[in-house]
């Protein structure tokens, strides 16, 4: 079973699955480009994953609170869909991008409401074009996009676990 880590966050993924950290020291253009954590290739489809945990351990609860207040403003969504368009341009230009994309943001925040969820995610699906495309686009720029909680994420199953360490 693979395994990452971001920060306190363990993610084992199913044995068929290759995940790799993708925002790191290999990346080689982290001065002008964003990128998301993780890249996951599964079977039939790419998984791209941001990782926000401000559960974590280290965290202050003021910090909690600033985190909260920050996903009601319009920069948040806009950094997500940054990180993913980033990302997607960089695996383009790799010839990398052979089968559907999917994007999951993990939002760990044990205070936040689940409406919230749903409000973040359809922030994210108004900063990035996936309901409504221009009819001369012959794909779509990702299949999915979802943001989850660590349960969330847990109880679809599919995509592995995760675990606080």
């Amino acid at each position: 079973m693979p395994i990452l880590q971001e920060g306190e966050l363990k993610f084992s993924f199913p044995a068929t699955a290759i995940p790799f950290r993708f925002d790191g020291a290999t990346h080689g253009l982290s001065h002008c480009m964003k990128a998301v954590d993780f890249i996951v290739e599964f079977t039939s489809f790419y998984l791209f994953v941001e990782v926000k945990d401000p559960d974590n351990t280290q965290a202050t609860p003021e910090r909690r609170a600033r985190f909260a207040s920050e996903l009601a403003q319009p920069a948040f969504p806009r950094a997500l869909s940054r990180k993913y368009r980033d990302s997607f341009v960089y695996r383009w230009a790799e010839r990398k991008i052979d089968k559907p994309l999917r994007y999951v943001v993990l939002l760990q925040l044990s205070t936040l409401q689940p409406a919230l969820y749903l409000a973040v995610d359809q922030a994210l699906k108004c900063e990035l074009p996936i309901a409504s495309t221009p009819s001369s686009w012959v794909r779509p720029i990702a299949s999915g996009l979802a943001v989850l909680s660590v349960a969330q994420w847990n109880a679809i199953g599919h995509y592995g676990t995760i675990q606080r360490v």
